[in-house]
This record gives C-alpha cells, structure tokens and sequence, in this order.
C-alpha cells in the first residue's frame, strides 16, 4: 500500500484517543500514516518520531481537510465529544467524495435502539447517513462508551473517598462498554485489509456489566471496597461542570438515564458482546478486569510529598 492513511485525531485526547492508537498500529504495521491534528504541539512531534506524516488544521475548516485528503484512498475520521460534529462530517465527506476514497472508518455510537438515548448520539445517527450518502466507501464502527470514560468519571472518587458518586440507578442497569484500544485494533484491521470489509456497519461491545458488577470487579482488582453511591442528574452535573464541557455533560447524562430507565437487560437489543473484535483482529476483546488492573494507579491517592 503505497498511499498514505489519513488519520483524524490523531495527537490523541484525554480519554479513548483512538486516532492516536490508530496511528501507532498503523505505523508499526509498515504502512505510511498522515496523521491530521488539531494542533502542532509535543504531542505531534511524537507522532513525527514514530515515522508519521503531520498536518495540522481544524475539521471544521474545509481548506485543511481537503488538503490532508489530497491523494488519500483510506481514511479513519474521529470526532471529540464537543459541538461541530455534522458540520465535520459534512465537511469530511465532501473531501472524500472529491478524492474518490474506497474506504472510509467512522467511529460512531451504538445506535441499536429505537430511540436515540441522547441528542449526541441522534448527530451520530445522522452523520453516519452523511458519510452513506457521500458514497465514500464508509464503515461505521458504532461503540458505546470506552472504559476510559468509566475511569474519567469514577477514578477521583475513588481515590479520595473509596466511592463511586453517579446518577446511575439502583446498580442493577446494564452498561454496555468496550476498551478504546479494540476499537482501534478493529479500525486498524480495516484499513490494512486487502480486500473490502464484508459489513457496513460492525457494533463494538467488549462487555456488559451491571453497574453493581463495575463495583464488584474494581472492589477485587484495588483489593479494597468500594461502595456505589446513586446521586441526582444535577448533582453530578454540579460536580462535573468544570471539568467536562458542556456538550459532554448533556450527552452523558442522558446517557445515564437512559441505561437506568431503559430496562434493556444483557442480550437484550445489542447488550451483547461483540464477535467482531476477535473476528477482525485475532483477539478478543479487553475484559473490564483486565483494563482495570492496567490502570490501577488511576485509582490509588496522590499523596503529598513529605
């Protein structure tokens, strides 16, 4: 594969980073990347050294966008939990459109329900019918949330208090979850293929614990309790204002109570694991466990120097 693969968010964020992920697998397969960031910083001077082709420029600016698709065949488009995610994809599939792709991997949501669970999970509903439209060659990789999330939202807590504060009902709903590196091993696997995907649209669940489960299996891993406090949707909202933009808040606590609502129980419309991970990459997908135990320092008290 002599062209390039075109890589969005590829200096990578503060959670799933999985355009960062794709990127490295890539590279270390032998392929040549050219990662597009947002901006040119430490984090894309690493990417340099790995071997990476880098371009900086903003997905909502059509000008870059078409300039880091110049030549492009394949491509793997991302998008943070912010605003401007159908202004993106519109912008996106029109630069593939004009380069003629035959592959485009878009990491999207879950969207195995009647109703969307959130106003950000309805835009990824309608971005993924951009991209069909645009007739770009896409494949939607649709996902719940990453056990990174989890660990964003809990690790705090549980440090300082031993305790998970969340709007997430009484522990018995379900949770379906997946580890942002299978993601990326699968968005990998798609683009070094040499044939063409055999689906359009593949779902990434790694597991579905109950939310009582999540305690149990953190409560063994830390190798101490740790209790589950169900709080109000404002109270967790007051908690995280200031530290998750305002998007991401709307979008999650929707989320929450939808999953607390729902009644959807596991193997129940798409709460199922996946056969995709292990079918695509040779690998099953990463236990919640397992993710756990690789980052039990997330969880463990900062302590002040003495």
């Amino acid at each position: 594969m002599s062209k390039p693969i075109l890589v969005t968010g590829a200096a990578g964020g503060q959670q799933g980073s999985t355009g960062n992920r794709v990127v490295q697998l890539l590279v270390q397969s032998g392929l040549p990347v050219r990662a597009l960031v947002h901006q040119l910083d430490e984090r894309s001077e690493r990417l340099q050294k790995l071997g990476a082709e880098v371009l900086a420029g903003d997905l909502l600016d059509p000008q870059p966008v078409r300039q880091a698709m110049e030549g492009i065949k394949r491509a793997y488009f991302t998008y943070p939990v912010a605003d401007g995610l159908l202004e993106a994809t519109a912008i996106f599939a029109m630069a593939a459109r004009e380069a003629n792709t035959e592959l485009v991997v878009n990491m999207s949501q879950l969207q195995n329900t009647p109703v969307a669970p959130s106003f950000r999970n309805l835009q990824h509903r309608l971005a993924d019918q951009i991209f069909d439209w645009a007739q770009v060659g896409v494949v939607h990789l649709n996902a719940p949330p990453f056990f990174e999330n989890v660990r964003a939202l809990i690790a705090r807590t549980v440090a300082d208090q031993n305790t998970i504060f969340l709007p997430w009902g009484d522990g018995d709903a379900v949770m379906p979850l997946v580890a942002a590196e299978d993601c990326a091993r699968v968005a990998a696997a798609l683009l070094k293929a040499l044939h063409a995907p055999d689906q359009k649209r593949y779902d990434l669940v790694g597991e579905t614990p109950t939310v009582n489960e999540i305690v149990s299996i953190l409560s063994a891993v830390l190798n101490r309790p740790i209790r589950y406090v169900d709080i109000p949707d404002e109270r967790w909202i007051e908690a995280v204002k200031d530290r998750v933009n305002r998007h991401a808040v709307e979008h999650l606590s929707s989320l929450w109570r939808f999953f607390r609502t729902s009644g959807i129980r596991k193997g129940e419309s798409g709460f199922r694991v996946s056969e995709t991970i292990e079918r695509l990459t040779g690998a099953g997908p990463q236990t919640l466990e397992q993710f756990f135990r690789m980052n039990v320092e997330s969880f463990d008290k900062i302590r002040p120097s003495a």
